[in-house]
């Protein structure tokens, strides 16, 4: 497949998790991809050398997204390697429970909101600087903001308006025919899921499919989004959960 030929895609949160999966399919349908990460070096190398055995393009960028200066030189270095940027996958999050009873771990909560909700809006604001007309931004939400559980306010308001940013910003950068959506995943592998085997089971049983999903069939919808086929689709959110309710 080489629908996305020619194209330049940005991934954060590729070292690991859903991201690298995207990034892989992404590549596998002709487009150089930027595979960024914070911290996980190994994993993003890696990500990098499978797509360039494959015949694809690709390169690694680090930067800790909490902190806007180490953005905006991400971007410096996106500059010096490629003319182009013509899809952002707004993937890299980190998730956390903040009780509103006890003690507020400070550092937790201005984590959650840096990665999660203020770091979506500076990569964006950044790309679509570059992006030339019929580009693509894809944002990721998480089934908590549809179905919420005590504790984790923070994470589920964050991902919420993330939501909302992408129905705004989809009527911002619509007269250049860039669509703007976000993706909702439920509980998927690999992703944060792994890192949570308690919970596996509970999210299984909350699929009439019995199962959690997979990170192949959440980067199938971010395919479809950055694909021609959907260019009149922006503003809206996909739950890719299974029919869960959790």
């Amino acid at each position: 497949m080489t629908q996305l030929a020619g194209k330049v895609a940005l991934v954060t949160g590729a070292g690991r998790g859903i991201g690298p999966v995207i990034a892989q399919r992404l590549a596998s349908e002709g487009a150089k991809v930027i595979v960024h990460y914070a911290n996980s070096r190994a994993g993003a190398d890696a990500v990098v050398e499978d797509i360039c055995k494959a015949g694809g393009s690709a390169f690694a960028v680090q930067a800790d997204l909490r902190q806007r200066p180490q953005i905006l030189k991400m971007f410096g270095e996106i500059d010096r390697q490629t003319d182009r940027l013509d899809i952002l996958i707004n993937c890299a999050g980190i998730s956390a429970t903040t009780p509103l009873l006890g003690e507020v771990d400070q550092d937790a909560v201005e984590t959650i909101v840096g990665v999660n909700l203020l770091a979506p809006f500076y990569l964006a604001a950044e790309a679509a600087k570059r992006m030339p007309d019929n580009g693509r931004i894809v944002n990721f939400s998480s089934s908590v903001a549809h179905f919420p559980f005590a504790g984790g306010s923070i994470y589920s308001g964050a991902k919420a308006a993330v939501e909302t940013f992408s129905k705004v910003w989809a009527k911002e950068l619509g007269g250049k025919g860039i669509t703007v959506n976000t993706v909702v995943p439920g509980a998927t592998s690999p992703g944060m899921m792994d890192g949570s085997p308690q919970y596996r089971d509970f999210f299984a049983k909350a699929s009439p499919f019995g199962r959690i999903g997979r990170a192949d069939e959440v980067a199938a919808v971010v395919s479809f989004l950055c694909s021609p086929e959907a260019s009149w689709v922006s503003g809206t959110e996909i739950l890719v959960n299974g029919a869960g309710s959790a």
